[in-house]
């Protein structure tokens, strides 16, 4: 159930593709200081960038993927790969600052509140044109917001954006006014692609459009969708109308690798620019290698054990077959106690990540949350031994715990079979919960999506991408987030439906002070942790490597020792300047820290993480 952020293949329910390419001509941009319509200054680029072997004379800058697209469209995609092919493609009213990720202008140039904080108005941009050539304007907006609000299938990916919606107008091409039923926290940070009216009107079932047969696909982000092939590649080419300013490679390729050592060798070969998702032993080696460097920061995600609590749509019809014995809040918090994640982060990761303990990661200072002393679940095989016990689930004279019906305790646990972590977290498990009488089978398949959907499964390795505002995440645990009928599809993660997690995301969601909220959103951790439905083991660190004689310099998010792939933003691609490329000198202010050859690869070890202000999309939801 990895939706937005993977540290190698993981899990996510949704879609996303990128792509880019442009003339072979280089371009000079100004890097002035940052402004209210030009809030992020550009880096300075020229001409001569270094070719990608087989690409005919164009700059190239080819991305290893490992992720399936789920889908491109806007409203259905939950993947990070196709979210973050989506952050590519269309603007959003809203952006996340690439030093720090406070709120910046997108496709709104400013925004203001009414003194009850129940009307919003967005002014929209006017030096925005969708790439066939037509102004993107507050109608776009608000065609999107309402289509969102009276079509339940487009609601599928950020619903929980809109749900509290009353009204939505634009008075004026450059005037979007929205009115609230409630106040809402989260309306400088609505991560909702805006979508051209003119071209998304025609379509019949939002249900089943995935935005993937037509090309050009127009939109009005930096990049310019121009292919798709279904777990081969993405391709897309330079918007050279976007308002600020268009990227400086003549093409971008997300291309698929099933596995990641062969994504690895080719990015020894010069086969491809990137790759992201590295093992340890794989980040090791790739140090050594000449025109390479590896960036190992501070990640957005967490990794987790996800129970199914007994899968069940808001309809009241239960599906799917997960062991009842999982809710038994005893067997589900023995399963904590019964994990050693110090084991998982020294063994498993090699210390290229943080144990792990509250729902949201460290590196999202405000929000993030660890149990105190006498509420923390440790590794403690006695007291997952004697919790089993008070459950009913005694041994008997084989050592395998069975229940009061005679039946054996048996689990199973479904896993990426592209994730190398997943297998090596899995067989500690076995030998762990092995050591207590639990069988535990592993199921690990190309698709875990349809498995999840369906509620067919009993334990499940899942991760998030965190955003700087934590709203997403929070609210696909909700009540809410359930799907409607077994036969629809929601946003929820894991079935998860619990009265006071809900009671607690209500009140976060209108709360505008900020250390207010921050303490909600702790309790809402504290009551998911308390649960049992949830061990978040692990906040694995962006292990990714690029090559130098292809990629001269990229952004990271935060600048100072954040991660390549998986932003909150276009930031990375949109900045990257070809191998060759010389810089022209700038009279702004600068960018910040740029990964480049000039530039040292700062490397976070274990416990190191960057202050960025919490999160705040909600694709990773992101």
């Amino acid at each position: 159930m990895d939706r937005r952020v993977p540290t190698g293949p993981i899990r996510h329910r949704s879609r996303s593709r990128l792509l880019l390419a442009t003339g072979a001509t280089a371009f000079a941009l100004m890097a002035a200081a940052a402004t209210p319509l030009n809030p992020a200054p550009q880096q300075a680029h020229a001409a001569e960038a270094k070719t990608t072997p087989g690409s005919g004379g164009k700059k190239v800058l080819t991305v290893a993927i490992n992720q399936s697209v789920d889908s491109m469209s806007p409203f259905l995609a939950q993947r990070l790969v196709s979210t973050t092919a989506l952050r590519l493609m269309y603007d959003y009213l809203t952006n996340y600052d690439v030093k720090d990720g406070h709120t910046i202008p997108g496709l709104a140039t400013a925004w203001k509140p009414s003194a009850d904080k129940l009307t919003w108005t967005f002014t929209i941009r006017k030096n925005s044109t969708w790439s066939d050539g037509q102004q993107a304007t507050a109608d776009d907006a608000a065609w999107t917001f309402n289509k969102m609000m009276t079509d339940p299938a487009a609601a599928t990916s950020n619903g929980s954006f809109t749900a509290n919606f009353k009204k939505v107008t634009a008075p004026d091409p450059q005037t979007l006014v929205v009115q609230l039923k409630k106040p809402q926290a989260t309306m400088t940070a609505l991560d909702v692609p805006i979508v051209p009216k003119h071209v998304w009107e025609s379509v019949k079932d939002f249900s089943k459009f995935n935005n993937d047969k037509t090309f050009p696909v127009v939109g009005n982000g930096p990049f310019i969708l121009t292919d798709y092939k279904v777990d081969q590649y993405l391709k897309f080419k330079p918007n050279k109308t976007f308002w600020r300013g268009a990227p400086k490679f003549d093409e971008l390729d997300l291309k698929y690798y099933k596995d990641n050592d062969a994504a690895v060798a080719a990015l020894e070969k010069g086969e491809v620019s990137f790759v992201q998702g590295l093992t340890p032993a794989q980040a090791a080696a790739l140090k050594s290698e000449k025109n390479i460097k590896v960036n190992d920061a501070p990640g957005r995600r967490f990794y987790s054990l996800a129970v199914n609590p007994g899968a069940q749509a808001k309809n009241g019809k239960k599906f799917g077959d997960g062991n009842p014995a999982l809710q038994d809040k005893r067997v589900r918090q023995a399963l904590f106690a019964a994990t050693d994640t110090t084991t998982i982060v020294d063994k498993v990761f090699q210390g290229h990540a943080v144990q792990g303990a509250g729902y949201i990661p460290p590196r999202f200072t405000d929000y993030t949350w660890q149990p105190s002393a006498s509420q923390k679940v440790s590794y403690d095989p006695a007291r997952a031994a004697k919790l089993l016990d008070e459950a009913g689930y005694k041994k008997n004279g084989a050592g395998k715990r069975v229940g009061k019906n005679g039946k054996p305790l048996n689990l199973r646990l479904l896993c990426h079979a592209t994730a190398p972590e997943d297998k090596a977290v899995g067989q500690y498990m076995k030998e762990w919960y092995g050591k207590l009488g639990i069988g535990l089978t592993m199921s690990c398949v190309d698709n875990v999506t349809d498995p999840e959907l369906a509620g067919q499964y009993d334990l499940a390795f899942d991760g998030y991408s965190v955003n700087p505002d934590p709203d997403y995440v929070l609210s696909i645990h909700t009540c809410a987030a359930r799907p409607s009928t077994p036969k629809d599809t929601g946003s929820t993660d894991t079935f998860i439906c619990d009265k006071k997690y809900d009671a607690l995301y209500s009140q976060q969601a209108q709360e505008y002070n900020a250390a207010k909220r921050a303490d909600l959103v702790k309790q809402m951790e504290s009551r998911l942790y308390d649960t049992g439905y949830m061990n978040v083991m692990a906040y694995p660190n962006a292990v990714e490597a690029y090559r130098t004689d292809q990629i001269k310099s990229i952004e990271t998010m935060p600048q100072a020792a954040g991660n390549i792939w998986g932003q909150d933003g276009y930031w990375s691609w949109w900045s990257a300047v070809p191998a060759g490329h010389s810089a022209s000198k700038s009279s702004g202010s600068p960018t910040g820290l740029v990964i480049g050859i000039v530039a040292a690869v700062i490397v976070i070890g274990l416990g190191g993480f960057v202050a960025l202000r919490r999160r705040s999309t909600a694709e990773d939801r992101e």
